[in-house]
């Protein structure tokens, strides 16, 4: 029942609005009824109190058939605006003066009964009824049967006892009782105003949460649509949410991830490829060149300068193998560098050593332009070798006999730069982003080159990232190339 956002939402969305309303309507409730309560006990303290007053100016001339039906009028006025029963009681419990002529109308038969004594006169029954205002000054409040006077009315009665002072004594006290059951009603009004307006609230907002619940929902099942399509290896798919909110956020994240995941498959299928291409040149040759060995195609004499060619595409091999390893150990993060302060240019002239029979064959002029006699790095110095060894490779690959290579390393604040440029071939500029793809060889001429793996400046790309450094390039067809990175400076460099 429960199993989907949307119907969850309205679920919680109804649960909250329930528990919320419960906890608000119980607290109104008591609330009310302690606040009728408190509000009635003072209205009829109030009106005992007047009628005090009343009675302190009547009770001379109380004999007075006029002056007595006055104040009985008053009684009356006061009974309906209260709505209670309203007795003066003498000190002996005797009720002496009611709203009425005939002191027995108006109350109930069953409490009648129980105040008409042996010689025919109401009088409060029990002396716990009238003895507690006689002897004080202060108002009695009474809640429940009256001490079993009420008992009969089947209903709790609130009694207010206002004790009369008549030259400094206690006399007589007026008596309100109003039932109980009068004083919830207002109560009960009340309350149900509150519940009519909870139930329109409730269905107002299960309206809203309806239309909100979908507006979150329909955006998920369109995401969770598209995710199966991606899944099934269709990229092509892409969400269409404008809304700016967390939802519109996540759609945005969705598209550019199914972009990422469209490159990154389109990447897999060239590395593929390319893997696959790189792999089947060396192979198809060494095959070939034993099969006619073997077959006697390629006479004895021959055979060692073959076999010189099967040993030159199994190096490459494992080069190739080697580089796919170690740049695959790179984008995994599996390898650690050892920064350690050395100095680079020492390093460059070993890297220059290491090619000198290469740079003597093409008669290439080499030019190295050091700011300082030694400048001091921080890296991991066979990293680093192999970064220099790459790029130095390259420029004598590709530059042309009795052509010139230039390395410079100068300091800038707190790095260092180091450069190697060529006067070979070139690049254009719609190849230049392109070069650090594996297996990228942008122009026919790289093709041919068969020494190479086409992974050297993914690895130089690679470890220059590791480093949290830069690494560019500047270049024109025709005019040659110029790799830069840089470094930080290590202890030692000024």
């Amino acid at each position: 029942m429960f199993k989907s956002i949307f119907s969850k939402l309205i679920a919680v969305f109804i649960a909250i609005l329930v528990i919320g309303f419960s906890i608000t309507g119980t607290m109104l409730y008591y609330f009310l009824g302690d606040f009728v309560s408190t509000e009635k006990v003072k209205l009829l303290e109030r009106s005992g109190e007047e009628i005090n007053s009343f009675l302190a100016e009547y009770i001379e001339d109380m004999d007075n058939p006029l002056v007595l039906s006055t104040f009985r009028y008053l009684l009356r006025s006061y009974r309906v605006s209260t709505n209670s029963l309203i007795w003066v009681v003498d000190k002996d419990g005797y009720i002496v003066v009611t709203e009425y002529a005939n002191p027995e109308l108006g109350i109930p038969q069953q409490v009648i009964k129980k105040l008409r004594d042996e010689s025919g006169y109401l009088r409060l029954p029990d002396e716990r009824q009238y003895r507690k205002v006689m002897l004080g000054t202060d108002p009695v409040v009474e809640r429940g049967y009256f001490y079993g006077l009420f008992e009969g009315t089947r209903v709790p009665w609130l009694t207010i006892q206002k004790p009369f002072r008549y030259k400094g004594k206690v006399e007589a006290a007026v008596y309100l009782h109003t039932p109980i059951p009068e004083m919830q009603r207002a109560r009960a009004s009340v309350f149900r105003l509150f519940m009519a307006s909870v139930a329109v609230s409730i269905l107002i907002s299960i309206v809203l949460g309806y239309v909100f619940s979908l507006r979150i929902s329909r955006p998920l099942k369109q995401i969770n649509n598209a995710a199966r399509v991606i899944a099934g290896g269709e990229f092509g798919k892409r969400l269409s949410i404008n809304s700016n909110d967390e939802i519109g956020e996540l759609a945005k994240s969705f598209n550019q991830m199914v972009t990422a995941l469209e490159n990154l498959e389109d990447m897999r299928r060239g590395f593929i490829a390319n893997v696959s291409h790189e792999l089947r040149t060396p192979m198809t040759t060494i095959r070939g060149f034993i099969e006619g060995i073997l077959d006697g195609t390629i006479p004895p004499e021959k055979q060692n300068y073959y076999l010189g060619i099967v040993k030159d595409e199994t190096n490459r091999l494992n080069r190739l193998v080697n580089d796919l390893l170690d740049l695959a150990k790179m984008e995994a993060g599996e390898i650690t560098l050892k920064p350690r302060s050395f100095d680079i240019n020492e390093l460059i002239r070993i890297c220059i050593i290491k090619f000198e029979n290469l740079i003597v064959s093409k008669n290439i002029q080499v030019e190295a332009n050091f700011e300082e006699e030694e400048m001091f790095v921080n890296a991991d110095s066979d990293a680093i070798e192999r970064v220099m060894y790459n790029l130095l490779h390259n420029a004598i690959k590709f530059t042309s006999e009795n052509g010139r290579i230039i390395v410079t390393v100068h300091g800038q604040k707190d790095r260092v730069l180091v450069s190697v440029e060529d006067n070979g071939i070139g690049i254009g500029k719609d190849e230049i982003d392109l070069i650090w793809e594996r297996f990228y060889k942008s122009d026919k001429s790289r093709s041919k080159d068969k020494t190479g793996t086409g992974l050297g400046l993914a690895i130089v790309k690679n470890i220059i990232n590791e480093h949290k450094q830069e690494i560019w390039v500047e270049s024109e067809p025709g005019k040659g190339t110029k790799f830069t990175f840089t470094l930080s400076k290590g202890n030692g460099s000024k």
